[in-house]
């Protein structure tokens, strides 16, 4: 049995369907449609309690672009818009508005057509800005610097800006002391740095113009040295000590080793104790240079004689 005629019949079907699509698909049709609108960096000062709404249009275009809308799933439908990027401008309370065409341009580019073809209901889009409380607090460097054998630290890590305002509810505002970094980790580190580090935003509890501080650590070169440092006397009794100078181990930077000296430091028996006249006197030591950190103190405990 010849199928020639049947196979040539059914291409002539494929053909006249393919044919009759393209030119339906070539027509224009008009679709009413929806899309989800995020509204994205809001100003710092104020809280967006809807960050989220519909927004509805007509859309006039070809079968193709009409297709490829039916075709997108719903969770695809959204578009983001930042309010630093539009005017926006004060209507009444806590109530700002700003063209629907900001937003119509956003779907255009999206649909690949032209922004003319769309027609939004509404000519404004509407938000809701709540006024938030401010106030002045130090960050705070959250770090796990770890540097090489023999390198330490040196001081404190510099921030700046040292402090920022953070924006928020009254609740958080109140009890908020101070504002964390993210976590600066390091390892094997021999020479000071700076870094940028992100603001923790106590994820999206609190708000802040600042989002990133620069953070400077210095590392130095450290060495172990021994101080020794006479006690010092009471000054109501005369009393001598046994022994009457301490060792202060400790660590210091190379580019202060030379300029250490006994009399930075400051080494106290416990007069409670004196005047109880115990036998042995605890050691405490009340001062010392801050950029050095003291291992122990040697002895701990000391006798004594009271000189009459």
């Amino acid at each position: 049995m010849n199928n020639r005629p049947i196979l040539t019949f059914l291409v002539f079907v494929v053909i006249s369907a393919a044919a009759w699509l393209v030119v339906k698909l070539s027509e224009n049709y008009t679709t009413q449609a929806q899309f989800r609108l995020r509204i994205e960096e809001v100003p710092a000062d104020r809280w967006l309690s809807s960050p989220e709404q519909n927004v509805n249009f007509s859309m006039t275009t070809n079968g193709f672009h009409t297709l490829r809308y039916k075709m997108m799933r719903e969770q695809k439908r959204v578009v983001g818009l930042s309010l630093t990027e539009v005017p926006y401008r004060f209507e009444n309370g806590t109530t700002y508005s700003f063209s629907s065409s900001y937003v119509a341009e956003q779907v255009a580019e999206m649909l690949g057509v032209n922004v003319n073809d769309l027609t939004m209901n509404d000519s404004k889009v509407f938000v809701n800005m709540d006024p938030l409380m401010s106030k002045l607090v130090p960050v705070t460097l959250r770090s796990d610097i770890r540097p090489q054998r023999q390198f330490e630290v040196y001081g404190i890590p510099v921030l700046d800006p040292a402090t920022v305002t953070v924006y928020g509810p009254e609740a958080t505002i109140d009890t908020l002391k101070s504002v964390s970094t993210q976590w600066l980790t390091k390892a094997n580190v021999n020479a000071g740095f700076t870094e940028t580090v992100a603001l923790d935003l106590l994820d999206g509890q609190i708000q802040s113009e600042v989002k990133t501080v620069r953070a400077t650590v210095r590392v130095e070169k450290f060495t172990e040295t021994d101080i020794q440092v006479p006690l010092t006397h009471p000054d109501s009794l005369h009393v001598r000590f046994f022994p009457d100078v301490v060792t202060v181990k400790c660590h210091v930077s190379l580019k202060d080793y030379n300029g250490l000296t006994p009399d930075m430091f400051r080494v106290e028996v416990d007069k409670g104790q004196l005047e109880a006249l115990q036998p042995l006197l605890d050691l405490s030591l009340t001062a010392w240079p801050p950029y050095v950190q003291v291992l122990n103190v040697t002895p701990e405990k000391v006798e004594y004689l009271i000189v009459q």
